[in-house]
């Protein structure tokens, strides 16, 4: 299960960068999702990775890590996933007003060369 999580962790941190080093806004946008979700599911996978465990404390239980999972991780996930669709939301709407104002969707506002 470690290994598939660090795989998809790469993949999608490697696809956000190249995405981000294309030239138009669109793709740039996708690339800063790729890797938000990237960085999401490694924040997540911080706070361990368990089955059939208590999120909070139980009465009862020693109050020690391995009776249950770190709620910090996941509350911190949450977040940046709202804070993350706000902002890929925010961007669109800039994106298209930028492709018409200038008539383009260039990062640098210039058109192709021809």
């Amino acid at each position: 299960m470690e290994l598939v999580l660090a795989i998809a962790i790469g993949a999608l941190t490697a696809c956000g960068v190249w995405l981000l080093l294309r030239p138009r806004t669109y793709q740039v946008l996708m690339g800063l999702a790729l890797l938000g979700y990237g960085v999401n599911l490694f924040i997540f996978a911080m706070g361990r990775l368990t089955v059939d465990s208590e999120p909070v404390l139980v009465p009862g239980q020693p109050a020690t890590l391995l009776q249950y999972d770190d709620p910090m991780p996941q509350a911190l996930v949450l977040t940046a996933i709202v804070i993350g669709f706000a902002m890929t939301a925010l961007f669109l709407v800039v994106l298209l007003a930028q492709r018409g104002f200038a008539g383009n969707d260039h990062v640098d506002g210039q058109g192709d060369a021809e």
